[in-house]
């Protein structure tokens, strides 16, 4: 649950101050004094009032990171080794006055950074976009009534009701708290987690992390609950003074680092062959100025100029296909990392189950059962299914231990819409509705036994005790009943002359059947001072009277036995990891297929005496009765043992193990907002299903880079195999670099961008996992780009020494023909490229229309540029016949060709280096 906040009537209408950064110090103020500064009560602002200071003091927005600006985007194109070779060429042509080669490089230079920026501000602004749809929530009380509203909506005076796990929304003076801890360490950097006091008076000079009743915007709750009244809110709160130093730059993801590192080592390489091939032609006894040019065209041939673009727009690309699957991706990494995954470590309730609870069951303390009708929050209905039948004072003991349930309960129910919606946790609501069932109302129970404290539940904790006083509100004098509901081992300990062996029988039955069991049980609280409550509640309460037994069922998610299987078939193993019963658990896994046998389960009490090996971990499908600190011992053993694992979480205590997760996956809906800040990726919808897809695109992404990979270092191979079998042959240089720019840039950026968007391969998720060490140079790669660089430049090569050496042709004519010869080599190339494996006749043109398109405009693009005076002077290109033109056709087929046979000797008779290899369609 989030953030829960109360509106009620409140004396005077007019908003307090004018919102300034001339604020009280509230830390030093007592709780009657800040409602007299702040003009409220304990029971929050009325509807007009908070409407009033809504438009007096604006939304309650904590100033964000501004993204960077149009110059900073420019200027990091350039930041690129590449780039530093190809403005030293721009450089040197200068020098040597060769202006339009200068220009036309310069020109390029300003046409790739301007691409690259806007790619990157698009990703930016789509990534802001993305964060947006998962906003904090706040659950307001106008009257009887609770709504929940964006947190924005705050306003100095409303009264907010926190727990753990949740946000804090503003700057809030604390008014109530039951044990209250909260993570400051974004504003202190102190580690540990603060207690916090309501009755503390700080001093006016104390620092942020000395003040003991304030909780301050951008923290966090870790443990219990708390009551707060807004003091600041938006730019006056303390994060929002300061917001501008608490942003930072996030590392670049694993998959752009290794690119980076590549271009360097590619940089460095291309370095060391120009400058030889230069001081060999030099040594020859070459005219300088032709070195120098040789040199230029040398470099300005190697470099793949789009790959920093085609890389990030393929990126960007998967991010959004991740957004329109209910994949919200927090951090850049988990694109391609989602895709390597081995192991996916899965909660149980709402990810693989709906999250609607429901008593179906209930057992009294001498084993009489009752099954309870209708399906989660239906009201309607009779209580008993037909033929049931009660013995005399049956109906009053499930009563009562329905009572208990909805007096140790922090759940709310309202009718929307004729629709009954819940508000809280779903356990809770499932008592809730149990008690309407039977005609208990929570109010009407509250109003006659009024609560005065209460122990929250934490999972940590694995119960939850409310403490009541008969006499409805505002009695003193009636007694204190203590009301717990939790797991049965621990409730079991608090009661006396309970049959331990005979229950724990009973429980085990209806853990076996898949239901989820909490026990209830009540009496009398002794509680010395009732002046002290809550004070004075004691942290475990004892000598209760055991009531019995509910058995509640979450059904399964239709579509997980589907996904289960799916990433099965994808090499992932799926555990599920859950603090419910191990037979509950079993239960569930084996409708899901993710368990059949006991020996499956491990549970929790194994791996907190340290009996569990690591290889029984890594075996086991099922961990049950998991403490929040074991799930992260579960991560981290996997991770030993080589997995690349998944972990979902909602929880504040899932936030360390998602963390420790190599992808940490928090829910959407039902997620705190710790577990949220803690991932790497959102799921909207809280279905396992959406991590199985967003496996899917992963793995999509990373084949495209692959594919954008294999298509410009295929040329940028072809392009140097031309030039070095030219220069070894005494062969004038084949072409200038403002034409190898455009056969680089231009013609062959169009086609690379068009890759990004190829949809998924057949058998996707039918190959294992790859290595995340893996490089994007893998053997297969290597292979594929020098086979495919040498056809295309072999292929140049012949055509440039015929129309010179044997046809006796210009210059001037050759080099025309030749560019025309290259661009059809990547018209027909880029095809070859849309899959790694399949023949590109098996490769359907409908399914990705932007490569179709791509060509025909990088075809359209140098056709027309050949009759266009001026640009075709620039390019040093004339028209040619159509004779010609199909003849260039016929021999950039060559290419075609021969990745057809690669493919099919890569199926069929190549030994594998990776699961991508394997079940791929011809």
């Amino acid at each position: 649950m989030g953030i829960r906040l109360r509106r009620g009537d409140s004396t005077g209408t007019n908003p307090p101050g004018n919102g300034s950064l001339d604020e009280p110090n509230w830390h030093t103020l007592s709780v009657d004094e800040v409602f007299d500064r702040l003009e409220t009560s304990s029971q929050g602002l009325a509807a007009d009032q908070a409407e009033a200071r809504q438009v007096r003091y604006g939304r309650n927005v904590i100033p964000d990171r501004p993204g960077p600006g149009v110059i900073s985007l420019v200027v990091r194109q350039f930041r690129n080794p590449l780039i530093y070779v190809l403005l030293i060429a721009g450089a040197v042509a200068l020098a040597v006055q060769e202006v339009v080669d200068a220009i036309f490089i310069f020109g390029v230079l300003i046409i790739n950074a301007a691409v690259g920026a806007f790619q990157e501000w698009q990703a930016e602004h789509g990534a802001r976009a993305l964060q947006s749809v998962v906003r904090v929530k706040a659950t307001v009380r106008r009257g009887a009534t609770l709504e929940e509203l964006d947190a924005s909506e705050l306003v100095p005076g409303d009264v907010v009701l926190l727990e753990s796990g949740g946000a804090v929304p503003a700057d809030l003076r604390i008014i109530g708290a039951i044990e209250t801890t909260v993570d400051e360490s974004v504003l202190t950097g102190e580690s540990e987690p603060v207690a916090k006091d309501p009755a503390a008076i700080e001093l006016a000079e104390s620092p942020v992390g000395d003040r003991f009743n304030m909780l301050y915007a951008g923290t966090s709750m870790v443990r219990g609950r708390a009551t707060a009244i807004v003091a600041s809110t938006g730019s006056i709160t303390q994060i929002g003074r300061i917001a501008r130093s608490l942003t930072e730059q996030s590392a670049p993801p694993p998959l752009v680092a290794r690119m980076r590192s590549f271009t360097t080592r590619l940089t460095l390489a291309l370095m060391v062959l120009i400058v030889a091939l230069g001081a060999a032609q030099f040594i020859r006894g070459s005219d300088v100025g032709d070195v120098v040019l040789l040199m230029i065209a040398l470099a300005v041939s190697a470099i793949p100029e789009g790959l920093p673009v085609g890389v990030t727009v393929a990126l960007s690309i998967a991010s959004r296909r991740m957004a329109g699957r209910n994949v919200i991706v927090r951090l850049l990494p988990a694109v391609e990392g989602l895709g390597a995954c081995t192991v996916i470590a899965t909660d149980k309730t709402g990810t693989l189950t709906v999250n609607r609870m429901t008593v179906k069951r209930l057992v009294l303390a001498d084993g009489f059962e009752a099954e309870v009708a209708g399906e989660g929050l239906e009201l309607s209905g009779e209580m008993l299914h037909e033929g049931q039948v009660l013995a005399g004072g049956r109906l009053d003991e499930l009563a009562r231990i329905a009572k208990s349930g909805v007096l140790c309960n922090e759940a709310q129910l309202r009718l929307v819409e004729d629709e009954v919606v819940a508000v809280g946790d779903t356990v809770d609501a499932a008592f809730l509705v149990l008690g309407e069932k039977l005609g208990l109302s929570k109010v009407e129970v509250e109003d006659a036994a009024s609560r005065v404290g209460l122990i929250p539940y934490e999972s940590a904790r694995g119960f939850a005790a409310s403490y009541n006083r008969s006499g409805g509100f505002g009695g003193s004098g009636g007694e204190v009943t203590c009301s717990v509901k939790g797991a049965v081992e621990l409730v079991l300990e608090m009661c006396e002359g309970v049959d331990r062996p005979t229950v724990l029988d009973w429980t085990q039955q209806l853990a076996s059947s898949g239901f989820r069991v909490i026990a209830l049980a009540a009496g009398p609280a002794e509680m010395p001072d009732p002046s002290l409550i809550p004070s004075q509640i004691p942290t475990r309460p004892s000598g209760l009277r055991f009531l019995g037994l509910a058995g509640l069922i979450d059904p399964v998610r239709r579509d997980v036995p589907d996904a289960i299987q799916r990433c099965r078939d994808a090499g992932v193993d799926v555990k599920m990891v859950t603090g419910d019963h191990p037979a509950t658990a079993l239960a569930i896994a084996r409708q899901l297929g993710i368990a059949t046998d006991e020996s499956e389960v491990v549970h929790g009490r194994e791996l907190s005496v340290g009996e569990v090996e690591s290889d029984r971990i890594e075996a086991a499908s099922v961990f049950a009765r998991v403490e929040p600190s074991q799930k992260t011992g579960i991560v981290t053993t996997l991770q030993a043992a080589g997995h690349f694992i998944a972990v979902t979480g909602d929880g504040v205590n899932d936030a360390p193990a998602l963390r420790a997760a190599n992808i940490g996956v928090a829910m959407g809906r039902s997620g705190t907002d710790v577990a949220r800040d803690a991932s790497d990726l959102i799921i909207a919808d809280d279905n396992f299903a959406s991590i199985v897809n967003g496996i899917e695109e992963g793995r999509t992404a990373y084949d495209n880079v692959r594919k954008i990979v294999w298509l410009l270092l295929a040329t940028a191979v072809g392009e140097l195999v031309l030039f070095l079998l030219s220069t070894a042959m005494g062969l004038p240089i084949p072409l200038t670099p403002v034409q190898l720019l455009w056969l680089n840039v231009v013609t062959q950026g169009i086609q690379d961008v068009a890759l990004a968007f190829e949809r998924k391969e057949p058998g996707v998720l039918r190959r294992p996992p790859r290595s995340p060490a893996e490089e994007i140079l893998d053997r297969r790669m290597i292979e594929q780009v020098l086979m495919s660089g040498f056809v295309m430049g072999l292929g140049s090569f012949l055509v440039f020494y015929w129309l010179v050496e044997v046809s006796g042709w210009s210059h001037f004519s050759a080099s025309n023909v030749l560019l025309l010869a290259l661009v059809l080599f990547e018209n027909v190339h880029v095809f070859n490229s849309r899959s790694e494996l399949r023949s590109v006749f098996r490769v359907p043109l409908a399914a990705n229309p932007f490569v179709v398109a791509s060509v025909f405009l990088a075809q359209g693009l140098h056709l027309g540029a050949m009759y266009t005076p001026g640009l075709r002077s620039v390019l040093d290109i004339e028209p040619v016949n159509i004779g010609t033109w199909l003849t260039m056709l016929g021999i950039s087929l060559s290419i075609l060709v021969t990745a057809e046979v690669y493919k099919r000797y890569r199926r069929f008779g190549a030994p594998t280096g990776n699961g991508r290899d394997a079940k791929q369609p011809a």
